[in-house]
């Protein structure tokens, strides 16, 4: 499986000990996938009651965490097709919470205009870069992993959200991920074209 760069650099330095640690319990990697969705779930919360800071945190912890269930899945030969499965819908599920948590925060915070616009389109961009993906990749055995292609992965976007939370900038924050996802989703789309003509 294809780590983002922050996934590499930040996330794995924190994520493979945890999951060595856990190897040694009785907790499974589905109960540290639902974990992952759990701590996305407080940061939605407390975008809502305005701790800003605390859900920038919460986000990337949820990135953290995220990364363990794989790692564990293989350190206890637990890996299975419903697992990874199970991860890539709630991925998406924390995903809209986390945007919109960031969007509602926003809003309410900040003076800038059209900022519900802006969700939207990061919700729908946010999505829609993980579809593409798994069409492409399962269609063409194709992957955008390298360099700018790279740019709109899911470890980036929650980093930026984090970024963005905490230093109190979540519409510059929306407007990087609008615009980052839906030109990777061009991309993608000029590259399925010229591949099926």
């Amino acid at each position: 499986m294809y780590d983002g760069y922050i996934s590499k650099h930040v996330n794995r330095k924190m994520s493979e000990p945890m999951a060595r640690l856990l190897a040694k319990t009785k907790v499974t990697p589905n109960q540290m996938t639902w974990t992952a969705f759990g701590i996305a779930l407080l940061a939605f919360v407390s975008f809502i009651f305005d701790y800003n800071i605390i859900a920038g945190f919460l986000v990337q912890l949820s990135s953290i965490v995220d990364g363990t269930d794989g790692s564990l899945a293989r350190l206890k030969g637990m890996a299975s097709e419903f697992g990874g499965f199970l991860d890539s819908v709630l991925d998406r599920y924390a995903d809209i919470l986390i945007i919109l948590g960031l969007t509602m925060w926003s809003a309410f915070n900040e003076v800038y205009p059209y900022v519900w616009l802006l969700g939207f389109l990061s919700v729908t961009g946010t999505i829609g870069v993980s579809y593409s993906r798994a069409r492409v990749s399962a269609e063409f055995r194709h992957h955008f992993d390298r360099g700018f292609l790279s740019l709109a992965s899911r470890d980036i976007r929650l980093f930026i959200v984090m970024i963005g939370a905490i230093i109190g900038q979540g519409y510059f924050c929306l407007i990087v991920i609008a615009t980052l996802t839906h030109l990777i989703i061009i991309s993608r789309l000029i590259f399925t074209y010229r591949h099926l003509r």
